[in-house]
């Protein structure tokens, strides 16, 4: 599938929130990279792409975990397999992996 809109702005945001993590606070940050995946996910339900969605809730609570405590091994494990779920959730809606279980035919 082709990049659209959507994804240049959401590859756009995530440029700026890394160029933006020197000077912000690890909070601070972790609250507009919830925002932006956020927003994003609301987008993507709304094109009817629901598995990519539910790949970018899974890192609003990645980016949920960076506000707690970065250094806490816990929290590290569970950002690392949030990260990984909304991966696999957004490759397998992308490519078709997932089956779409959401139309109603």
């Amino acid at each position: 599938m082709a990049i659209d809109r959507i994804d240049v702005v959401a590859i756009g945001g995530t440029v700026g929130l890394v160029a933006a993590a020197t000077a912000l606070e690890v909070v601070f940050l972790a609250a507009m990279a919830g925002g932006l995946f956020l927003s994003v996910a609301v987008w993507r339900v709304a094109a009817a792409r629901v598995w990519e969605a539910l790949g970018w809730l899974a890192w609003v609570g990645a980016a949920a975990l960076l506000a707690l405590d970065p250094t806490s091994a816990a929290v590290l494990a569970t950002f690392i397999g949030f990260g990984l779920v909304g991966t696999a959730l957004l490759l397998g809606g992308r490519f078709g992996l997932l089956l779409d279980v959401w139309a109603a035919d």
